[in-house]
């Protein structure tokens, strides 16, 4: 049996053993066949009533998928955490064995479940979070004594809704006990069965709270800080100079990734860590034929780490490559490509690009093209000035096309596209190399007051200014499901193919899928596929929600961000 097969087991052993405590604890048959026998096998005291070990059960078995998941990984902690736990029911269950003369058959599971543990613990090396351990004991402490305190102040306030004069002690007991659902030492008035249950759901509460929150903080996968190694960054541009490569290629040198490389250097992975994913993007840079020896560098990091791999963006021939290490591949849209030699304003099809750039000439427009190594620092300084300016307090967007910075030194081969009217800016693109002969659309941009139009006449101008820069070729923007949408939009489609584009349209009053789709459209490009791989179906969700946050469309909230970096 191969190691990915065992450690599968082993994961599929731990969800088996959650299904059927969700069974046994929540089924009413099961629960009153075996439900003492769970009571015992779990060494559950007999104080705990049918509601809490419902629910203490339900939050173990949150803790055995967390623990799962943790073990698909391959993570230590998960491992520790998961064989302690069998190690603690293996006693449970031998003692109930000796005391009852029953319950063989859980005894057996639970000890062949910690031999499996062991006999597999090579194969658990991925590391965790380096404060992952004192977050989750501060977790830990912050809820339980927060549910406690609550539980303990609740007692204190309500004296003539007990009965009997309960010492202080015993009102801390019973408010420690509530949080693992316990019934503790204070009796409650008839009249008062309410203050019994809102004390009882509330210690229940913080208590589950407590331990989910830890677990995860225990568990959780080292997020570290986004940033590109100098050295690093060297070798990049190194191997972007040989190779004509990607069109996103130079998207590789943002700063808020990290980047892998083959042995000997030929090749190279960027990626982003972002919620336990390892995220990169576009295709490897470097040497075609370096490619798997880069791609399983990185595989090998995001196993040492609990990673799950996911890559965005990529072309055809980079999805192949990825898909033969292992990974599924998901068209997620196309590419638009314009070739200098073939883009012209002539001729029906562009009739309404020639128009709008025949407008916006005739009313002072001008474009000026030129690259950033010939801007003195003065020009240079007013060029990032007037695009931050512009973009305002908007959030950037962008990760597998952006480089994140604007007319910055370190990219003098950057072209500055600046639209004029009446001599004052009024609208900018900034482009990266894309090899020897080619360009990347990096950031587009203008002022709130400009004409409409104004991002047309700059891609037209730059088209018409391309030969004299030795560009041959410029990719725009990336359109999410052009496919989709232009299958929606042709005569016959089905209802399917229909409401599937209704559902794009709808979704680009937000994200802006179906103007962008649109814009590209109008200049009558190339279309090349673009793909999202990652491990398995199941890890899609978590890999499409991680790319929206990479891009800027959403993700997690940055108040979440910081809480879980405190």
């Amino acid at each position: 049996m191969s190691e990915a097969a065992v450690v599968r087991a082993v994961v599929w052993a731990a969800r088996i053993v959650g299904a059927l405590t969700v069974v046994a604890a929540v089924l009413p048959a099961p629960r009153r066949v075996i439900g003492s026998e769970l009571r015992s096998t779990l060494g559950l005291p007999a104080g705990l009533g049918l509601a809490s070990l419902v629910v203490t059960a339900l939050a173990g078995v949150g803790l055995l998928l967390l623990l799962a998941t943790g073990l698909r990984r391959r993570k230590q902690r998960a491992w520790w955490v998961a064989t302690a736990t069998t190690t603690f029911l293996v006693v449970v269950n031998l003692l109930h064995v000796l005391d009852q003369r029953r319950g063989i058959g859980p005894a057996v599971l639970v000890v062949a479940l910690l031999a499996a543990l062991i006999a597999t613990r090579r194969y658990f090396v991925a590391r965790q979070d380096p404060g992952g351990l004192g977050r989750s004991v501060r977790s830990l402490l912050q809820f339980g004594l927060s549910g406690f305190l609550i539980v303990w102040v609740l007692l204190a306030l309500n004296p003539r809704r007990l009965v009997g004069d309960p010492s202080i002690a015993a009102q801390a007991a019973h408010a420690a006990l509530s949080l693992i659902g316990v019934t503790g030492p204070v009796e409650f008035q008839q009249r008062a069965v309410w203050l019994d249950d809102l004390t009882s759901a509330i210690g229940l509460t913080f208590g589950v709270v407590a331990l989910v929150v830890a677990g995860y903080h225990l568990l959780r996968s080292p997020e570290p800080r986004p940033s590109l190694d100098p050295d690093d960054e060297q070798r990049l541009r190194a191997l972007l100079d040989q190779r004509d490569g990607d069109s996103l290629g130079y998207f590789a040198l943002r700063r808020d990734k990290a980047a892998v490389f083959a042995h000997g250097g030929k090749s190279a992975v960027s990626y982003r860590v972002l919620a336990g994913v390892a995220l990169a993007s576009g295709d490897p840079v470097g040497d075609v034929g370096a490619w798997p020896g880069a791609i399983e560098a990185f595989l090998g990091i995001c196993t040492r780490y609990g990673w799950s791999p996911a890559v965005l963006g990529c072309s055809e021939r980079g999805a192949t490559a990825w898909s033969k290490a292992g990974l599924d591949a998901l068209e997620l849209g196309d590419e638009a490509v314009l070739e200098t030699a073939s883009f012209s304003l002539d001729g029906r099809p562009m009739r309404g690009v020639r128009q709008t750039v025949n407008r916006m000439q005739r009313s002072g427009h001008t474009v000026e093209v030129t690259r950033l190594r010939d801007l003195d620092e003065t020009a240079r300084m007013r060029v990032a000035e007037r695009a931050h300016r512009w973009r305002g307090a908007e959030d950037e967007r962008g990760f597998s096309m952006a480089s994140s910075r604007v007319a910055d030194p370190s990219d003098p081969d950057a072209v500055i596209v600046t639209a004029l009217r009446d001599g004052e800016p009024s609208g900018m693109l900034q482009l990266v190399p894309w090899g020897r002969d080619g360009l990347s659309l990096d950031l587009m941009v203008r002022d709130a007051d400009a004409d409409n139009g104004v991002n047309e006449l700059m891609i037209a101008e730059l088209m018409a200014a391309a030969k004299d820069h030795g560009v041959k070729r410029v990719s725009l923007n990336f359109a999410m499901f052009r496919s989709a949408l232009e299958r929606g939009e042709r005569i016959g489609a089905g209802p399917v193919a229909r409401g599937w584009a209704r559902v794009l349209r709808i979704a680009s009053r937000w994200w802006q899928i179906d103007s962008l789709y649109r814009f590209n459209a109008k200049f009558r490009p190339s279309w090349y596929p673009r793909y999202v791989l990652f491990p398995a179906v199941r890890d899609l969700p978590r890999v499409l929600f991680v790319v929206l946050e990479a891009e800027g469309f959403g993700g997690r909230p940055p108040a979440l961000l910081r809480l879980l970096r405190r």
